[in-house]
């Protein structure tokens, strides 16, 4: 009985994990902007950042980009309560273009299979500029430990040769 739930288990995880890929790859349509590089190191960009991001993320990102209490499980409502930006939560697993992407169209609707997706990020197009995107998220990576930011480095120049 305890294999037959593992294998259950392993087929959902599988299935799960196959709809978030599909889901991510459906999403990351061409930019017409080009290719985006945050600016973590360029004290302007990200003063500039975190003034935006303390008048339109903080509410829910957290001041200190701590997320919501509990982010890893739904409420009532069926959707995820909005994650760290720090080191503790996800946002430094994934490249500046997803993070780009996201915030400036918001989640997708659906993920891959078709399964609606409920979120309640907005989408910042026609409310931020890329620029303003842009140096939000270089004022969220600036506040990352050297280590982790080394990492997401890693990660944008192994993407970028992907491409």
């Amino acid at each position: 009985m305890q294999t037959k739930r593992a294998f259950i288990m392993i087929g959902i995880g599988v299935a799960l994990g196959g709809a978030a890929l599909a889901g991510v790859a459906f999403f990351l349509k061409p930019d017409p902007a080009g290719p985006v590089e945050l600016k973590p190191g360029v004290a302007a960009v990200v003063a500039q950042g975190e003034a935006i991001y303390a008048a339109r993320c903080a509410s829910c990102h957290g001041a200190n980009l701590e997320g919501q209490p509990n982010w890893r499980e739904r409420g009532p409502d069926g959707r995820l309560p909005a994650p760290p930006h720090d080191e503790t939560g996800h946002t430094w697993h994934h490249a500046d273009a997803l993070l780009f992407h996201l915030t400036k169209y918001g989640p997708p609707k659906e993920l891959g299979n078709g399964e609606p997706y409920y979120s309640n990020m907005p989408a910042y197009e026609g409310v931020l500029t890329d620029e303003e995107i842009v140096a939000v998220l270089s004022f969220i990576k600036s506040r990352w430990p050297a280590d982790v930011r080394l990492r997401h480095d890693k990660m944008n120049a192994q993407m970028a040769t992907q491409r």
